[in-house]
């Protein structure tokens, strides 16, 4: 419905990086890079995302505050940009939806842990600097628990408080069920409760 509307724009990564690639284009396609030489271009994914939060002069009330939720950038990386390409291109985003248009990002990243991904470390340490809430799922240092799944780090940044009481840090763990998670404080599990 909220496609229907114009309120949600969805570029389904995968279907189109196989059209870019094995199909002819006829106009330039956000995902144009896959096939270039030298990838390393990101203008036409972000004119994507810039037509796309134009607002559409239909009868509908105007989104006002939009939201680019961007799912794993990190394929990104994967696909051959250089992680400096990948934060110039957030950058520019950033500039549209949250200064232009008073939106937000959402950006998700896979961190894999391996110290010898270079180009994932600058990625995550230059959203890192940029952020102002950043959410971090990780498996528990101890290894696997039954009742316990991982825990959820959150870091807020506020910029405009005072230095001493800018960043809140909290940690809470939590256990996946059928339809939902639970959280709990560290160390308040039901089972161990």
């Amino acid at each position: 419905m909220a496609r229907e509307r114009g309120q949600l724009v969805f570029l389904e990564g995968l279907k189109s990086a196989v059209d870019v690639v094995f199909q002819a284009q006829k106009e330039p396609h956000p995902l144009q890079f896959l096939r270039e030489a030298n990838a390393g271009n990101l203008k036409p994914l972000f004119e994507f995302v810039r037509e796309a939060l134009k607002p559409i002069d239909s009868g509908e009330a105007r989104w006002t505050y939009p939201v680019l939720l961007v799912d794993d950038l990190s394929v990104l990386l994967s696909l051959g940009m250089g992680a400096v390409a990948v934060l110039d291109f957030i950058h520019y985003c950033r500039a549209t939806v949250c200064w232009e248009l008073k939106g937000n990002m959402v950006v998700l990243v896979h961190d894999s842990g391996d110290a010898e991904d270079e180009e994932n470390d600058i990625l995550l340490n230059g959203l890192s600097h940029q952020s102002h809430l950043i959410l971090r799922a990780e498996g528990l240092a101890t290894g696997f628990c039954r009742d316990v799944h991982g825990q959820l780090r959150i870091l807020w940044r506020r910029p405009s408080q005072p230095t001493v009481h800018r960043d809140q840090s909290f940690t809470y763990q939590y256990k996946i069920q059928d339809k939902s998670v639970s959280f709990f404080a560290k160390g308040m599990s039901p089972a161990v409760l």
